[in-house]
């Protein structure tokens, strides 16, 4: 397993190996001693698995507000997603700054974010399907977002705005500039 620092202090980019041959393969996908290595150091509580039918499914940006904050470890399966984490974290160097990353069954990366971060991704190809992990279980009453195309965070989203498929309830998140962070 190969992990590498994603250019924002914590946010981690996890490479497992295949082995494989003519039946198949195999891959440890997680190894927490691996992780621990890195400073991270986590109770895993809850996985999670979503498909998206179409190319252009944004999902995000969300997080979970403390003390129900969540560290993720996202990867794909089948397909490819832009994968994006937002630094919410008070007093960081990269405070609303954020990673994009191409995670896919063919690249076979995931993305470790910790808690404090906003976390979203858009579907680059039809029938995707993303795993992750996450340090808390789901808490309605402690989940917010921020708006996805938010100019002001500058992420550049390999799909234009007329592209894009969004619940209702992540077109009305708030953009950056009237958010409070919690972290």
């Amino acid at each position: 397993m190969e992990i590498e620092r994603a250019g924002i202090a914590d946010v981690l980019i996890i490479g497992p190996k295949k082995h494989g041959d003519a039946r198949g393969f195999l891959s440890e996908t997680f190894k927490a001693s691996a992780l621990k290595a890195f400073g991270v150091d986590c109770d895993w509580v809850q996985d999670n698995h979503s498909l998206s039918a179409r190319r252009g499914v944004v999902r995000g940006l969300h997080f979970q507000a403390p003390p129900h904050a969540q560290a993720k470890i996202v990867r794909v399966t089948r397909g490819a997603i832009f994968d994006v984490a937002v630094d919410l974290r008070k007093g960081s160097a990269s405070y609303g700054r954020h990673v994009g990353v191409e995670l896919s069954a063919e690249n076979w990366r995931q993305l470790y974010l910790p808690p404090g971060f906003a976390h979203g991704f858009c579907t680059l190809s039809a029938d995707t399907e993303v795993l992750y992990r996450a340090s808390a279980e789901y808490a309605p009453h402690a989940e917010y977002g921020l708006a996805w195309d938010d100019p002001a965070l500058g992420i550049e989203w390999p799909i234009g705005a007329d592209e894009a498929q969004l619940s209702e309830r992540d077109l009305r998140w708030p953009p950056f500039g009237a958010f409070t962070s919690p972290f």
